[in-house]
């Protein structure tokens, strides 16, 4: 395992523009539970309620889930060290962008600030009326559904739901890293979501090494892969950065 996060420190130091991919794995060993699979999210609860045309329709019959799942679940979790690793690379200029398709505001609150938020984040609240954006930290959710200070609409999570389009800033900009970087660090993403799952793809197209930290194999394993690491990347990031000295 040692010559493997070698092989990887190898790679990320001939790299001149080094990408993270990260997927629910890497939010998994924080605490936060998957959304899809055995022991997911949508094992327990009913996914309609974070489908667009249901919540705008019935906002107070989904807040209180979207409080239960995304406020007080996500508030209690913390990043684990590999995304304090991430953001010790970003700070050391190895790590040029990240993309990550979580919401948890994990890389964030770890200290990168290069991030590509694919699928939105948690963080931020934005009204249906007047489309104002506020912290979500500075709303009071005890009284559902939560609604806007300026104009009284009802505030919605700043991520993606289901029938809602990726934002066109977060595309624009995951494309170009994917196209650019030289080096791609896939980390807990088994490339099953798309359109995100395709930016790998571009990057290996554009000639890109992949790096793989996944403690199974996924799709991209026997495709697209170059260097799969099979660990935690709570286990496989601190190591590559210490070797990276």
């Amino acid at each position: 395992m040692n010559d493997l996060l070698r092989r990887a420190a190898d790679l990320i130091k001939k790299a001149e523009w080094l990408t993270a991919f990260t997927g629910a794995g890497m939010s998994v060993e924080s605490g936060i539970p998957p959304f899809r699979g055995e022991g997911g999210i949508w094992d327990s609860y009913d996914s309609r309620l974070l489908e667009l045309s249901y919540f705008t329709a019935n906002p107070e019959k989904c807040w209180p889930l979207i409080k239960e799942i995304f406020y007080d679940s996500f508030a209690r979790a913390e990043p684990n060290p590999g995304h304090l690793a991430l953001a010790a690379m970003e700070e050391r200029e190895l790590l040029k962008s990240l993309i990550t398709q979580n919401i948890d505001d994990l890389h964030y609150r770890a200290g990168n600030r290069r991030v590509v938020e694919y699928h939105g984040n948690s963080r931020l609240l934005q009204c249906l009326s007047c489309r104002g954006a506020v912290e979500a930290a500075g709303v009071d959710l005890s009284r559902l559904p939560p609604l806007c200070s300026r104009c009284g609409g009802v505030l919605k999570p700043d991520f993606v739901f289901f029938g809602e389009a990726i934002p066109f800033t977060a595309m624009s900009e995951a494309r170009f890293a994917a196209g650019r970087t030289d080096c791609m660090i896939l980390v807990g993403t088994t490339g099953e979501v798309y359109p995100a799952a395709a930016l790998p793809g571009v990057a290996a197209g554009n000639g890109a090494r992949i790096i793989e930290i996944n403690p199974s194999p996924s799709s991209y394993t026997y495709s697209i892969t170059d260097l799969h690491i099979p660990l935690p990347a709570g286990e496989a990031l601190p190591g590559i950065l210490e070797l990276l000295g």
